[in-house]
């Protein structure tokens, strides 16, 4: 169990702060609105009510569950205003997004470690990291992974950007433009570094049967793995443009702010962020609505990033990605499968 536990919270530490990466949120007119998220060797999707997992185990065997969930932007409809649902949605993305990533984490590791020897009598502590430890390494890789996102991509470019414009601190707005591009920078290189990895390099494949899922899904398609394949593995809604989008909508807000003083601006950012992220969700989700090219614009960048952060999956990916979208809609949708649905067999 503890071997378990390590190898989920090494290898999911980095998928944690690649949440928002690996995330989408995909709404078709015509159609319910599905999201998804890439996992340990398998796929998120996430519906009206609930969110599906299918991960594909140590043994190779494909395996699927739901799971029940109400936003409390529809509990409560005060909360169902603009910028207000974004911050809230954006939580509770984080929150299902890192409890499905142990999930599929556990799930994986299912079949592939040895055999355990015969049980002796556990102590105390023994029982106590039983029962709580998959809850300690899941909190401390948050706390973790938000501790260095704040680090790269708030406290870094603050500092730096003091230091590249010494002569032109009292422009806010060079200040704030310095900031955002050293941010962009950063993030770039960031994702450059982590999908060399082999892990997520991996992870970056099922992201990419996520989105050709729903692609096929929102196309009225059949769900074949052969229909699904032909689709684009890049989505204007995930995630990916949804950071892009959080950075130039920072860049506005921040060179609005005319504390040039580092500890007092660095504050003020953090404060900001639930703002910024609120009014990046608006924006995001009027580009799934609207015909503007100035808005479509705007998630552009987001899709050349895609090609970082998406790569081609084969076709057990694939299967795994429909597997995950069929349990979603049979408990949600029925009638919006098609009769034939189905996670087809890879073909030889």
């Amino acid at each position: 169990m503890f071997i378990q536990q390590l190898h989920a919270f090494s290898n999911g530490l980095l998928s944690k702060t690649l949440h928002l990466i690996l995330s989408s949120e995909i709404t078709c007119a015509a159609r319910p609105s599905i999201g998804g998220q890439a996992v340990m060797e398998g796929v998120m999707m996430n519906g009206e009510k609930h969110y599906s997992l299918a991960v594909r185990d140590g043994k190779g065997e494909v395996r699927t569950s739901i799971y029940d969930r109400t936003s409390l932007c529809e509990r409560y409809k005060v909360l169902n205003i603009p910028i207000v649902r974004g911050v809230i949605r954006f939580v509770e993305s984080m929150v299902i997004g890192i409890k499905t990533l142990n999930l599929s984490a556990d799930i994986y590791m299912e079949g592939i470690e040895e055999e355990e020897a015969p049980k002796k009598p556990k102590s105390a502590l023994g029982r106590f990291w039983e029962k709580n430890g998959d809850s300690i390494l899941s909190t401390l890789s948050m706390i973790f992974a938000v501790a260095l996102a704040l680090f790269l991509f708030v406290f870094v470019p603050v500092r730096l950007a003091r230091f590249l414009v010494m002569d032109l601190l009292k422009v806010p707005a060079i200040l704030g433009l310095i900031e955002g591009l050293i941010r962009m920078a950063v993030f770039l290189l960031y994702i450059f570094l982590v999908s060399r990895i082999k892990d997520i390099r991996r992870t970056f494949e099922y992201h990419g049967a996520e989105h050709k899922t729903i692609n096929c899904f929102e196309a009225g398609k059949e769900l074949s793995v052969q229909n699904v394949k032909g689709m684009s593995r890049f989505n204007k809604r995930c995630g990916t443009s949804f950071l892009f989008i959080i950075m130039l909508v920072s860049i506005l807000v921040f060179s609005l702010i005319t504390i040039t003083d580092p500890i007092w601006r660095f504050v003020i950012h953090l404060l900001l962020v639930p703002v910024i992220a609120g009014l990046s969700y608006e924006v995001l989700k009027l580009s799934a609505k609207s015909k503007s090219k100035v808005i479509n614009a705007l998630v552009v960048p987001g899709l050349w990033i895609q090609r970082l952060t998406t790569r081609e999956p084969d076709e057990e990916e694939i299967a795994v990605g429909i597997a995950s979208v069929v349990k979603l809609f049979e408990t949600e949708h029925p009638e919006f499968l098609p009769e034939k649905a189905n996670a087809d067999q890879p073909t030889d």
